[in-house]
This record gives structure tokens, sequence and C-alpha cells, in this order.
């Protein structure tokens, strides 16, 4: 029983009451982990439970795996037998066992992503469909969206909604798609992710003596980050607890963020409904941050409607308040990241792993990879590739190396066939060889291409070589962002990512998009004389040499905040906190997306645990335009008794230079108006929020240096209203504002817009 001795009353309670359903609702940082293994551990050492009668589902194989060390260290080697694992490896196991219900073998293939998306593309060919309308990733997400719903190719095939749905976003075919792709699996005695969830439901649904035996065998079954789970996954662990109903679920509702992968926070927020006798059981001491950073996030996420009531507190110091820095570029807020970083590793004797900067999407890494190396901070991006090394910007640098030097082999095999030509493998190493047999230099080859290679496949490299002599020309005469925008349009590489409606394709549009940014701000660098593609290239092959890349453990941390649930580090910049980008413009449409993106914000608080900064830009370049930017409202809903700002960095004010975009007048039509939006959003500056309040067409800050109480004013959120009490914490000035419509708000003076109206 010693290992129970570490805990404390809640964790205790969570551990010994075993039976019956439950409920461990975990704050950020509590010990939920500790909680879920020691309530195992407990089952078997102390109530005496064989571990074969033990399922315990994670959403990660690490997880499981530190799950069961942890508990060997308690109970010994029988831990081992435990039937632990991820939702997809506990299914899978049971699934070969019982492959005869189903028509399957018990050695049937398991399809990975690469594997379906090639069937799917088969598919396509083979009916004649056109490949930029039904692209494998989005026909597959489609596909994956309604297996994890429990929807049957059969289901989807014959209901008028799902049809119609196809028919407006003018992809009429996905229904026959999805039962050729179910059948071409079936008929290869293969299943893909999703079935393994998908077939345990239809095994458990159709074979009630297969469904009997796995109940009576899991006498207890236990879910971790419950929040997480789908539909599918959801009804499978319900029903296989449905005779001993000994459940044990453990999770945060304040930390769902993951609905875009089909995960359904109403599974926690309406467990009690299908379990009434349910007992509740709420870890709410935070031991991972300090007190400033837990408050600041209790403030923040007691403002969504939909959640499950906790208090989260801890007994840890106070700590430093929450420093806020605002950057007159994005660029600026690199150099200034990266400068805190540099002055706290010095002043302090922190280590690069003690910081973690997070960020919304993985195109904001840019601008803060290039200032971490400038600077001499070893950096790693975690769970992705580094920005440059990302396939669709080395496929744009592939077509601007080669414009630069046509005998760049390594960029022509490249870009060759990028976007497809309909040249082979075979032409392409005909053509590599004949320059080295000949010993003349690969463009010639290609000029000459007439003499090397017969018919159509002679035509295209033609085609191709025309198409890099007009990119020639852009090199010689103009500047760098002219040619390299040029490029990205009329190689075709642009138009093919911006049909790739799907959240990757989304990415890595985003992404080519920050690196024509990188190029424009190159250009409107003053101090640069140089502003040819060719100059920025040198730049960037110095930047981005293989040869000093760092190899150690202690780096800095780059991630996106939704890489960063279930991590914690020293010292956390969360930046990039602006309208549109944080919230992003596409979580504004519902109340229920806005609360998502809240829950995000939350999760990227709590992984600080000493120091935590929020970073913001007036101003950002993004689809090739310099954007005017606002705070973002979640700076605002963190209670300023918590934030300061810091002074140190941003002080300079200074206006962007201007830069007109181009509209793309050849954006594709589609049908769905969300398609639609879509791209007039990407064509035109993003529309504001919508506010809470209208402001005044005359609405403009004032100086409110000398604001005093009494005085009426309007904020651009919250209307008019009258201060009623100043009041000052050292640097920080504050305004106490009762508001007509929304009571007394607290605003902090450097940060607050309002207009004093008498």
């Amino acid at each position: 029983m010693d290992y129970l001795s570490s805990l404390n009353e809640p964790q205790y309670e969570g551990v010994v009451n075993t039976e019956g359903p439950t409920m461990i609702i975990a704050g950020a940082g509590s010990g939920k982990t500790r909680v879920l293994t020691y309530r195992i551990a407990y089952l078997m050492q102390d109530k005496g439970v064989d571990p074969f009668n033990i399922l315990s589902l994670t959403f990660t194989n690490k997880a499981a795996k530190e799950m069961r060390e942890r508990i060997e260290s308690v109970v010994g080697s029988n831990a081992r037998n435990l039937w632990m694992g991820t939702f997809h490896s506990v299914f899978a196991r049971i699934l070969r066992a019982e492959a005869g219900k189903l028509g399957y073998p018990s050695n049937f293939t398991i399809y990975d992503t690469d594997d379906s998306k090639s069937l799917i593309k088969n598919i396509v060919k083979e009916y004649g469909l056109d490949d930029k309308v039904y692209k494998p990733n989005t026909v597959l997400s489609r596909i994956s969206s309604a297996k994890n719903r429990l929807i049957s190719w059969q289901e989807y095939t014959t209901n008028p909604i799902y049809k119609a749905d196809d028919d407006s976003a003018m992809k009429p075919e996905m229904g026959r798609l999805y039962k050729a792709y179910s059948l071409r699996c079936k008929k290869a005695d293969a299943m893909d992710f999703d079935d393994l969830l998908f077939n345990t439901n239809v095994l458990f649904r159709d074979h009630l003596d297969v469904l009997n035996k796995y109940q009576h065998r899991f006498q207890y079954v236990l879910v971790d980050e419950f929040q997480d789970t789908n539909v599918s996954q959801y009804l499978i662990t319900k029903k296989l607890s449905a005779v001993n109903r000994n459940i044990a679920v453990v999770g945060d509702d304040a930390q769902s963020i993951y609905a875009f992968r089909g995960a359904d926070i109403e599974n926690i927020l309406n467990f009690e409904k299908d379990f009434p006798d349910l007992k509740v059981i709420k870890l709410e001491q935070n031991y991972r941050s300090t007190q400033n950073i837990v408050n600041a996030a209790n403030s923040v996420i007691g403002r969504n409607k939909s959640q499950l009531k906790k208090t989260v507190w801890t007994a840890n110091n106070d700590g430093n308040q929450i420093e806020l820095i605002k950057s007159v570029s994005d660029n600026e807020e690199g150099r200034f990241v990266a400068s805190e970083i540099f002055e706290q590793k010095a002043n302090r004797n922190y280590k690069n792993e003690d910081f973690a900067i997070l960020y919304r999407t993985n195109s904001q890494s840019r601008s803060i990879e290039e200032a971490l190396r400038k600077s001499g901070i070893a950096y790693r991006i975690y769970g992705g590739l580094s920005f440059y090394q990302r396939k669709e910007i080395k496929d744009l640098m592939g077509y601007l190396r080669f414009a630069i030097n046509p005998n760049d082999e390594q960029s022509f095999r490249r870009i060759i066939n990028l976007p497809k030509r309909g040249i082979g493998p075979t032409s392409v190493e005909k053509i590599v060889v004949a320059a080295f047999e000949h010993d003349i230099p690969l463009w010639e080859v290609l000029t000459n291409i007439n003499s090397f290679l017969p018919g159509r496949a002679a035509n295209a490299i033609n085609d191709f070589v025309t198409l890099i002599k007009s990119f020639m020309i852009y090199v010689e005469t103009k500047d760098a962002f002219e040619t390299a925008s040029h490029i990205a349009k009329n190689s075709g590489l642009l138009k093919e990512l911006y049909e790739d409606k799907t959240i990757e394709g989304l990415n890595r549009y985003e992404n080519v998009q920050e690196l024509l940014n990188a190029i424009k701000e190159f250009v409107d660098t003053p101090e640069v004389e140089d502003k040819s593609l060719n100059n920025f290239m040198q730049d960037i092959a110095l930047l981005t040499d293989n040869d000093k890349e760092n190899q150690e453990t202690d780096v800095v941390t780059l991630m996106t905040i939704h890489s960063a649930k279930g991590l914690e580090f020293k010292n956390v910049f969360i930046v990039g906190m602006e309208e549109d980008l944080f919230p992003s413009q596409m979580m504004m449409s519902s109340r229920a997306d806005l609360e998502e993106e809240r829950r995000l914000f939350y999760v990227a608080i709590t992984r600080a645990k000493e120091n935590l900064y929020f970073s913001y830009a007036l101003s950002r370049y993004r689809y090739g335009r310099l954007l005017n930017c606002e705070p973002s409202r979640f700076i605002e809903e963190v209670d300023p008794s918590y934030i300061k700002v810091n002074t140190k960095y941003g002080s300079r004010e200074q206006k962007p230079s201007s830069f007109s975009p181009t509209p793309n007048r050849n954006a594709p039509q589609v049908g769905s108006n969300y398609a639609r939006n879509l791209i007039a959003n990407r064509n035109t500056a993003p529309k504001k929020p919508l506010s809470y309040h209208k402001p005044s067409d005359n609405f403009t800050p004032s100086d409110i240096s000398n604001l005093k109480e009494g005085m009426k004013v309007e904020h651009p959120k919250f209307g008019f209203g009258k201060v009623h009490k100043m009041d000052i914490e050292g640097s920080n000035k504050k305004a106490r504002v009762i508001f007509e419509n929304f009571g007394e708000k607290t605003l902090l003076l450097s940060f607050a817009k309002l207009r004093i109206v008498e």
C-alpha cells in the first residue's frame, strides 16, 4: 500500500473506488496518469483481479508503454498480461481472433494511409474521374468521417442527405468511390485504420455471442483521454462495460481539441446520461504551474458554456505575471522571442530545453526559426519538419533553384513531373544518362531533347523548357518576390495546392504562402541592396545548411498547440495571438467552434510551469499581403491582474510598409458555400469577427494616458460605459469600467482601446 501514500484525497478516491461507473475529471497538471496507473495496480495487487480481465485503452502507444512500465514497477511482470494499448491495437487483436465471423482471414492486412490513398487513386483513374476533383486526401477524409460516425457504404449510397452534400460540393461520385474502396479492401483481405473500429462495432452488433464473451472477460474497462473519443470508440467501450458496469473514464472536457479528427466532446459532457449512477471524482489540484498561470487559465475557460464545472487550484507559489509582448511585425515578433530566450538563459541559467514556442498553424514557424538561427539558439520542430524541409516548400524551392541554375540535376528530378506532365521515370533517366554519356550540361540535353527522346515525351519536355525559359527572364529582370510569385502561379504548384480543400491541403497552401511572405519581407527590407531571387536563395541556402542542424537534446521546442497537449515546459511563448489567426478565422462560425478554440488556448496556457508569454504582431504577411492585425480576443478574456506588458520589447511604434495585393481572378468556381467563402477569404483581407457591440462610425481610440474616474468611454466590443475606478499596480495602469450591457470590466490601459466620449 506504500504507493498510495503519495496521493492526495481525490487521487486516492480515484484509485480505490473501483466498482461501478466512474468519471475522473482531471484538470491540467493534476496527476491523472498516476491515478489511472495506480488504479490498475490497485485492482491487481489489492483486489486480486486477473490482469487478463482488465482492459485499458489509450490514444498513443507511448502512453500505453509508459503506463505499463509504471504499473510493472508496482505489481511486477504480471502487468504484461494486461489488455492495454491504443483503441486500434486492442481492437485489431480482437478482430484477428474473431475475423472469420466477418469473412476475413485472421492474417488480414492493415492498410496505412499511403496504402489507402494509392488504392483510391487507382479507383479514381479506373472510373475515369477527374483526379483534381477527387483527390485521394479529400476522398479518404470523407470516407474516414463516415466510418467514424458508423455510416457504412450501403447507408451512405442510399441516404439522400449525403448525396445532396456531395452534389453541393461538386463531388457527386463520392458514394460510388466509398463503395468501390470498401469492396476492394474486402477483396484484398485488408482493413484500414478506421475499419478496425468500424468492424469491431459490426462484430459486436451482429454477433452477440462474441460481444457476450468479451463483456464477461473485461470485468474492468478504463479509458484515458476520454474527451478525445469519437462516436465509434465510445459505443465499443459502452457495449463492453454493459454487463459488469465497471467503467472508469479519465479526461478533461476543457482539453477537448480534436473535433477535426472526429472527437466528440458530447461523450464526456453527457456521460452521466448513459450511466445515471455515475460517481464523479474531480482532480482539481494542479501540481505543474504557478498560481498566476492556473488562475489565468481558469479565467479563460470559465467563459465556455459547454463544460463540466471544476475549480482548478494549486499550492505552488504565485509566480510571475504573464508577459504580453507587442511587436510591429511577425519578423520582429521572432526577434523578440529569440532575444527573451537568450536573456533568460543568461540571467536565470535556463537551458534551451526549458523553452517552448507554441503557434496555431505550422506556417507561423518560419519567422521564429529564422530568428532563433540568427541568434545561435538550437531548436527542433516537434511533430513535423522544419519549415524549409516541408515537401511543398522544397517543391517550390526546386523550381526557384532550377530557374537560376537549369543544370541542377536534383531540382530537375524533383520538378520535372510536378504537377504531372506525363514524363515518366524512364524518360528522366534517359535524359540524365544522355548528359553523362555525351558529357554535356543537363540543360543542353533538355533544349535539344528531340535528338535524345522520341514522340510525346519530347513534346512534353519542350513545353517544360519553354516554361523554364520564361522563368529565367523573370530571374534576370524582376526582384525576388515578383519572380517567385510568377513561378509559384505559372508552374501550377499553387493552383494544385489551392484546389485541395482538406486540412492538410490548406496547411500546405498556407505554407507556400508563408514562403512568399518571407520573400516579400526580404524585398521590403531597406538594408538589402540586392533584391534578386539569386541573393535570396543564397541567404536561405546558408540558413538551412543541413551540416549545421543541431542534433542535441538541449533544444528549444517549436510546435503547434495541438501537438503540445500532454506536454509541459518551464517557459512557454504563445505567439501569433491575433484575431483571425488565433482564434482561427475558420473557427468563428458557431459558438461550438469558438469554444473549441478557447479550449485550445486553455491547453496552451496550461503547458507552462513557471513563465508564460503572450505575443502578437501589429502586422503580419499572410497570403502574400501585409495585413494589419488586431490582438486576439483571448488576451482580453484573461483577467488583467495576471498580465503585465513587457516593456523591454515592442515599444517602437512603426507604420508597416504598404503592399497592395493583386486579386486572384483565376480562382476556380466551386459549389459549396463553405468553399466559396474560403476562396473569397483567401483573396480579400480577412473580415473582422462579429463583435459584441458595433462601434460608432467615428470610433477612433483616444489617448487614455490621462483617463480619470467618472469619464464616459466607448469600447469596440463592450460598447458604452463609465470609468468606475482607476488602479495602479507597479507599471500597470488599469481601469474598472461599468458597461451598459456587459457590467464591470477591468481593462489594462496599455492594451485596451477606448474612445473618450466626454
